[in-house]
């Protein structure tokens, strides 16, 4: 039985488990049809030429979690972003960890998704924006809808803005079996409220993890998100991140994803821009080696005018890893005075690297600023000579000039622990110890 007809099955025993009066049992309905129709996406659709999962769909993965792993904080922690106090959302193998976790319900709500499906005073908010961002045509975006159990409700009401960042770690063991997690998060800034959250899904097992993630996130008028993603996972794991985000008016909304680590990454990050004057930051840092792959599929929409967004990601490529970069943006006939800038850089460190990058432009208004580009190259040999002839060694100076090439989106980062977590993390893949922080 191939994956595929293994969830399919799974999910019959899944549906007789549920409580049918729950209000998305018709939606979970839905979606597992539509996956049945559509299946695994393959490299002969345009969107998944250079990124196949014919090797996943081979693994015979768990689909239902355990019930939950004990694990010792002081085993964990160097995962967690400790050097700040942070509310806390925390799973092992798809479960809730209280004994991790540290919740609130003070002024804003930063919480789990079942507790919001189960009490009526959110069920309205549930109703209202669940499932109405994601794409029903994306067939693992309908998997975890169908598959779903369990993620992060983040809630911040109109003027409010929590007193510290969030983190949400999910935490895959895998003791006796490959796993594969659904995970689902659902994240509503309301007028002029304003978020951090930092995400980062782990794995602690040599068995095999496939995670498919799905988040949406509502920024009404005035929001301000700041959403950053830390992809630094063991070399058995692999990750479909799918995140939706719908924008209202002034609202500004920036990602930010750092990718070192996994066997494979397919991130797909898709921005509706719903109303006029809104900003959309989505920036980006890929360094690869052995026979890793990271895929980032972005798109902005611009459906309104006097709106802006900037993209901007690097990549880093050494022996015989594959980068994939497809940048998508459109610009509706409605959307003038536009202004949309996308960039992607690429270092590749060894002839046997890859790296596939197509920017994309569909413009319909005539009233516009919108510029892309790409580059493909090497090291500056005539910087890296002058850093050795200084008597910086070699590997040091490889990793100075590594550092500059990324700096422009690591300044962005607004949360200064976490940019001191990030150069540190990029030292270690680079293994040098660099004694500076940008």
């Amino acid at each position: 039985m191939d994956l595929k007809d293994k969830l399919l099955s799974s999910f019959i025993a899944f549906e007789n488990n549920v409580d049918l009066d729950n209000p998305i049992h018709e939606v979970r309905s839905e979606a597992i049809k539509n996956f049945e129709e559509k299946g695994f996406p393959s490299k002969k659709e345009e969107a998944w030429k250079y990124t196949s999962l014919n090797n996943l769909q081979k693994v015979d993965f768990s689909v239902f979690p355990k019930q939950e792993n004990t694990l010792e904080y002081r085993d964990i922690k160097k995962y967690f972003l400790h050097e700040i106090d942070t509310y806390k959302i925390v799973f092992i193998d798809g479960v809730y960890s209280s004994y991790l976790s540290e919740t609130t319900h003070d002024g804003v709500d930063v919480c789990l998704m079942s507790a919001a499906f189960n009490k009526p005073m959110y069920k309205q908010i549930i109703e209202l924006y669940f499932n109405k961002v994601a794409s029903k045509d994306e067939s693992l975006t309908t998997l975890n809808t169908a598959f779903s159990r369990e993620g992060a409700y983040i809630y911040i009401p109109k003027n409010k803005a929590p007193r510290k960042p969030i983190q949400i770690i999910h935490f895959a063991t895998g003791n006796e079996a490959a796993l594969m997690l659904q995970p689902r998060n659902l994240i509503i800034a309301e007028e002029n409220a304003e978020v951090q959250i930092i995400e980062r899904h782990q794995s602690l097992t040599g068995n095999e993890v496939f995670t498919n993630s799905v988040t949406e996130i509502y920024a009404a008028k005035d929001a301000i998100v700041d959403f950053y993603k830390v992809q630094n996972d063991a070399k058995t794991a692999s990750l479909v991140d799918n995140t939706y985000i719908s924008q209202k008016d002034n609202s500004v909304v920036r990602v930010h994803t750092f990718s070192f680590g996994g066997k494979m990454t397919r991130n797909n990050l898709n921005f509706y821009q719903n109303g006029e004057r809104i900003d959309s930051t989505l920036k980006g840092v890929t360094i690869l080696g052995e026979k890793q792959h990271v895929d980032h599929h972005t798109l902005v929409h611009h459906a309104q005018p006097n709106c802006e967004s900037h993209q901007d990601y690097k990549g880093i490529f050494g022996e015989k890893s594959t980068g994939v970069f497809n940048g998508k943006i459109i610009v509706d006939q409605i959307a003038q005075k536009t202004n949309a800038f996308q960039q992607n850089n690429n270092i590749l460190l060894s002839d046997k690297a890859t790296i596939n990058t197509k920017p994309q432009l569909e413009i319909f208004a005539d009233d516009v600023k919108c510029s892309h580009g790409c580059t493909i190259g090497q090291l500056d040999e005539d910087a890296l000579f002058y850093l050795q002839s200084r008597g910086i060694p070699k590997k040091e100076a490889t990793a100075l000039l590594m550092y500059a090439f990324a700096n422009n989106v690591l300044e962005s980062v607004r949360i200064p622990e976490l940019k001191k977590r990030i150069n540190k993390i990029i030292a270690n893949t680079l293994g040098v110890r660099v004694g500076f922080d940008l």
